[in-house]
């Protein structure tokens, strides 16, 4: 009995030591914030340009920041998913994914260097090619290769999907002699290097590319360019707690005032941040529902009843966004 009892003793010392030592685990773990990069470009390219802003804010938030990089878009959607980061920098339509399956939340969005809050995609092809015009590329896509963006990258798939190729009744997918998917510098350098014939890459890339290798950005010559894309959001978990909320808003509005801090925006080719909300997603949504209806439209294998049924689901979902809201 004896043994039995200095056994439970000892189990409820335990207990009570765990008991002390979990919450101060948590509490440090609460300490540390993990921050999301979605593959632009390489990861050590992104990390060199993003690191000094990053260190200014672990700086200013009091906490641990530590950067995630993942080979696709999908992989910074999924790691907020699974809350392995809770703040992250992403493009509209990844933002959008974020929203909607991954408890995010946009709260900011990027200023360019020239003060503007938007970027384009752009349709390239090497300086010397023959095409000179987005019709120049169509007519002869069945012999072109198309470096083509990651599938949740809006100016590198979804913005020129619509209005260069679905407004054309072109698949990009399928009626150019090849199709390849790679990160806005992955394709500017395989135009560059006349190792594909044309691709779909974000404005801002190209400027990037202006400043690290402007003999490359030099190769290049735009065929098309799309209506103004809202700038980068910046996103972070509904659930992050109210005071590093508030802390993350503060570094981010605030930063870019002094000539330090403005290098250190220089080199991503920004000049700060501002206020934002998911409403500035809305125009993607518009977007992706429109590319949704095109191919309702022409799934020739959907029944009559099934075709209208989900033409009248995407009409009230786009009737919906186009109400205005309420203040």
């Amino acid at each position: 009995m004896k043994r039995r009892s200095h056994l439970a003793a000892l189990a409820g010392i335990a207990a009570a030591v765990l008991g002390l030592v979990q919450p101060a685990q948590v509490a440090a773990q609460a300490r540390e914030l993990n921050i999301g990069f979605i593959s632009t470009e390489s990861s050590s390219n992104l990390k060199a340009a993003w690191q000094p802003v990053i260190e200014d804010l672990q700086k200013a938030v009091g906490m641990k920041v530590n950067t995630f990089f993942a080979p696709d878009y999908a992989g910074v959607i999924e790691a907020m998913r699974f809350n392995k980061v809770q703040i992250a920098w992403m493009g509209n339509k990844s933002a959008m994914e974020a929203v909607d399956r991954a408890s995010g939340e946009v709260f900011a969005r990027v200023v360019n260097v020239d003060g503007t809050q938007g970027y384009w995609s752009l349709m390239i092809v090497h300086k010397d090619s023959p095409h000179k015009t987005l019709d120049d590329v169509l007519r002869n896509r069945q012999n072109l290769t198309l470096g083509f963006g990651d599938p949740n990258s809006t100016s590198g798939s979804l913005v020129p999907g619509f209005y260069a190729f679905a407004a054309n009744k072109v698949d990009p997918t399928r009626d150019f002699k090849r199709a390849v998917r790679s990160n806005h510098e992955t394709n500017i350098l395989a135009v560059a290097g006349r190792q594909i014939d044309v691709a779909t890459v974000a404005s801002d890339g190209v400027e990037r590319m202006k400043i690290k290798m402007p003999e490359k950005a030099a190769e290049l010559r735009e065929v098309w360019r799309s209506p103004l894309i809202a700038s980068d959001p910046l996103v972070w978990r509904r659930d992050l707690d109210a005071d590093t909320k508030a802390r993350v808003r503060a570094f981010f509005e605030g930063y870019g005032r002094d000539a330090r801090e403005k290098g250190h925006l220089a080199k991503l080719t920004l000049s700060g941040f501002v206020a934002s909300d998911n409403l500035q997603l809305t125009p993607i949504r518009q977007l992706e529902l429109a590319r949704e209806r095109g191919k309702v439209e022409a799934d020739t294998a959907l029944a009559a009843d099934d075709r209208s049924r989900k033409l009248k689901d995407i009409d009230a979902r786009l009737a919906e966004l186009a109400r205005p809201t309420t203040p």
